[in-house]
């Protein structure tokens, strides 16, 4: 995995991934968006703004840790960023970057994929009202 310097909005920020073994854009995809959490966490961020225990509320399989270690290589990657208010307590929301923002047909295309795949071929398909995902308050 090579890191290399990228300018990004006027950032400078560490690109850590790319299609490195077969330089398929579906690979430079998953190695951004890849696993298990990364997809939802960004699909509740669709909505907007979240705090970081809004976000483990939301997740609730997900250890802590763990979402935490996938929100910060999806800032390494400008995906999302961290905003930290100088409170006491502290106070850190999360948001889409602009670039977050363009994985937004990506996701909603997910979801569908998943309610269609999750009715099966004998079932109806469910509205999105009725799946956990909607919970998201996404506009469409």
């Amino acid at each position: 995995m090579n890191v290399s310097i990228a300018e990004n909005e006027g950032k400078s920020r560490a690109v850590r991934r790319r299609a490195g073994r077969t330089g398929c854009s579906v690979e430079a995809t998953l190695s951004v968006i890849g696993g298990v959490w990364k997809p939802v966490l960004l699909f509740h961020l669709l909505g907007g703004k979240l705090r970081f225990n809004a976000i483990c509320r939301l997740t609730p399989n997900a250890t802590q840790r763990m979402i935490t270690l996938q929100l910060r290589e999806l800032e390494a990657d400008g995906i999302v960023e961290r905003t930290v208010f100088p409170e006491v307590p502290p106070r850190v929301e999360y948001a889409l970057t602009p670039l977050g923002r363009t994985l937004k047909p990506v996701l909603l295309s997910m979801r569908s994929w998943g309610a269609d795949f999750q009715a099966g071929l004998d079932g109806e398909r469910p509205t999105t009202a009725a799946t956990p995902c909607a919970e998201a308050n996404v506009p469409t």
